[in-house]
């Protein structure tokens, strides 16, 4: 069985397909966000190795080394990566891009977000006199790239930085997520978004608003027995029919790979959210990665980042240290109101994960390895066979 098939985003491959009940933004990608900006590049070669990988570039907004905006991060489990995630503990404000790659190029890419920024942000005399300190995540690529080759190289993240656009995100063996692997086919990068509708309260008066909600994964984790879209066990029909293929005996055994891999999530909104707010963000995070199929195996690395784009808190060098000082104020979301922003996060990560696996190419890798994408054919028929489409009513 091979991945001969259409490859697209799922809304395209199952068009009758019901994720969530809200809509999706005009891309239905991370780059709905107003002012969030993605950049991929990939790396693909066979000489003198086979190298599969890549760096994607996430902006929560152009200008951001002088204007951060309020984050926070979630581990699911922590067999893996993310750079900078004591300082967003500590004190909830994202100066930084977010650059997601592989698991031995989080040095190169932490040493680009520098090299940009020594650039652009060093003073009239040349010298660094600012603290930053990079956001970097990674996943492993070593099955589908030779990792050891060290390819990745700072300067990926300078352009990426620099080329960064509101154009939706490139999805499958794109980015940091070219040489994935994800619940027993190709994984890669996918990206989905949610409109949700809100009131402001304000004076005694209403006024409707309406907010964004996105999620960009880079999904390299899972077994196939697993795999469910649309609450079909897809992966363990797939399985059945790979094992009646290959010997006329469904009890068969089918090959997969021994170790679990690791999924980044980035989540990005810009509704009004606090910190803590976009820390439980980020735990929903775990709904739509469980409806997938992901359960947080032991040496998978989950780690999942919020962030706001309401907020715009200035690096303002006029504050002294020892003074109380007030820059700026934002409205925020009620506790109590917070539940579609909740729900909007799961779908948006459930259908990013099904872009993923519907749109990535079956690749080799070293060593004679090769991960086929998702039979998208199959998994037509299988889903015309099992999934029944029940829309959501008033």
């Amino acid at each position: 069985m091979t991945s001969s098939t259409p490859r697209g985003r799922i809304r395209e491959i199952i068009p009758d397909i019901i994720i969530g009940r809200y809509p999706t933004g005009p891309l239905n990608s991370l780059t709905d966000v107003p002012g969030v900006l993605v950049h991929t590049e990939s790396l693909c070669r066979t000489s003198p190795t086979i190298v599969n990988t890549g760096v994607t570039t996430i902006l929560p907004r152009r200008e951001w080394f002088h204007d951060g905006c309020h984050a926070a991060f979630f581990k699911f489990n922590g067999s893996g990566e993310m750079t900078g995630s004591h300082w967003i503990e500590e004190t909830g404000i994202l100066n930084s891009p977010v650059i997601l790659t592989n698991s031995f190029a989080v040095g190169p890419c932490y040493s680009g977000i520098y090299e940009y920024a020594v650039d652009k942000y060093k003073n009239q005399d040349g010298l660094v006199d600012w603290f930053l300190l990079p956001v970097v995540g990674e996943t492993y690529d070593g099955y589908m790239s030779d990792i050891g080759a060290m390819a990745i190289k700072s300067d990926m993240v300078v352009r990426g930085i620099e080329e960064a656009s509101a154009d939706r995100v490139p999805e499958g063996n794109t980015g940091g997520g070219t040489g994935m692997c994800c619940q027993g086919y190709k994984g890669g990068t996918g990206s989905a978004s949610r409109v949700v509708e809100g009131v402001i309260k304000k004076d005694g008066g209403e006024e409707k608003v309406v907010y964004t909600v996105a999620a960009l994964v880079q999904a390299n984790y899972g077994a196939k027995r697993d795999l469910t879209i649309g609450n079909v066990p897809i992966g363990r029909l797939l399985m059945e029919e790979e094992a009646a293929q290959a010997s006329k005996k469904p009890e068969a055994p089918v090959e997969e790979r021994q170790k679990d891999g690791s999924i980044i999530i980035v989540i990005a909104t810009d509704a009004p959210l606090l910190p803590i707010q976009l820390k439980r963000l980020a735990t929903r995070a775990t709904v739509g990665l469980a409806r997938v199929g992901g359960w947080g195996a032991n040496s998978s690395g989950d780690i999942f980042f919020a962030f706001s784009t309401a907020a715009h808190i200035p690096k303002d060098a006029s504050v002294t240290r020892f003074t109380p000082t007030v820059v700026g104020s934002i409205d925020i979301i009620d506790t109590e109101g917070i539940n579609g922003l909740f729900e909007a996060v799961a779908d948006s990560v459930e259908e990013a994960i099904y872009n993923v696996l519907t749109s990535a190419e079956s690749m080799e890798g070293p060593g004679g390895m090769r991960m086929e994408g998702l039979p998208t054919d199959v998994l037509q028929r299988l889903m015309k066979n099992y999934y029944v489409p029940v829309p959501f009513t008033a």
